[in-house]
């Protein structure tokens, strides 16, 4: 008797686009395929930990429901200049919609893995143990906007820096077939050309309400013309989408995927969290595009 072949889910970073994930593991789950690994990055560990600890629904329900408002109150601006994140608010956020803190990663019912960085030496760090809500912390921390997290005397950011869709730790986890998400497939070039923040008041000698003034016109997607230059956040953002493209294109050619599932997520900005059903409804499309491909791939392997 041959033994049941292990499939591993790979969910990559892209911040508010990941939203979709949640889309393509509903859809995955609605013709038959439910992975055993799940393995992620950033926003990619955040869903798959909610997933792994029953708890999807709760998220779907909750993001499907936030607005800018609603967004713009994970936001602060602190003197200290080391995140933008309420770091208060978002660990009550991770409680609720994805898992309390005693929830430990050995004692779930599937494999679990996130992807960290190690902020000193650059080295790829998988959290494959311990709290989850600890790993998808320091999974998710995305420098600019979330503190490093301290684990294990190193100091840890955003595993989108090293590994955006982590097909190699599912295969080290033992998976047969691999299923990845990426999330950074046609974001470059298009839409930066199609928004960005309004430019500072030069009249403004406050240095605290000029950033201020320049993230909320990011978040709340306004326009500029062509001639303008890009705001501090727009700058952000659209380096940290072409860093991950191209981080992503190098390690998806040499460790590819069984199955790539590439949403068509451009059109949502780097912090429209609260665009989460437009994500999931193409997350949803994505996989109903593919599902000849996935079919055939999952019965010749």
């Amino acid at each position: 008797m041959t033994s049941k072949r292990k499939i591993g889910l790979a969910l990559g970073s892209g911040s508010s686009r990941g939203w979709s994930h949640i889309g393509v593991i509903k859809s995955l789950k609605d013709i038959g395929i439910e992975p055993d690994i799940i393995c992620g990055t950033s926003i990619g560990a955040l869903v798959g930990a909610s997933y792994v600890a029953g708890n999807l629904d709760n998220l779907e329900k909750w993001v499907s429901a936030l607005s800018k408002l609603d967004t713009a109150r994970f936001f602060e601006i602190n003197t200290s200049l080391t995140g933008f994140i309420n770091t208060e608010r978002f660990h009550d956020f991770l409680n609720e919609n994805v898992a309390d803190d005693d929830v430990l990663i050995e004692k779930l019912d599937k494999q679990y893995a996130a992807v960290s960085t190690d902020l000193e030496t650059g080295r790829e760090i998988w959290l494959d143990e311990g709290a989850l809500v600890n790993a998808v912390w320091a999974s998710i921390s995305l420098p600019g906007l979330f503190p490093a997290i301290k684990n294990n005397n190193r100091w840890l950011v955003d595993g989108g820096l090293v590994n955006p869709v982590p097909v190699s730790v599912c295969r080290a986890m033992g998976a047969d077939i691999v299923i990845a998400v990426n999330l950074n497939g046609d974001i470059v070039g298009k839409h930066f050309s199609e928004r960005a923040g309004k430019p500072i008041q030069e009249n403004s000698s406050n240095g605290l309400t000029n950033l201020i003034r320049e993230y909320t016109n990011s978040l709340f997607s306004t326009f500029r013309e062509a001639d303008q230059s890009p705001s501090l956040f727009d700058a952000i953002a659209n380096s940290v989408n072409i860093a991950q493209d191209r981080i992503t294109r190098s390690r998806l050619a040499g460790d590819p995927p069984d199955i790539l599932l590439s949403p068509k997520l451009s059109h949502i900005g780097l912090l429209e969290f609260y665009r989460a059903q437009e994500a999931i409804r193409e997350g949803e499309h994505c996989v109903q595009r593919m599902k000849s491909e996935i079919d055939y791939i999952m019965g010749i392997i």
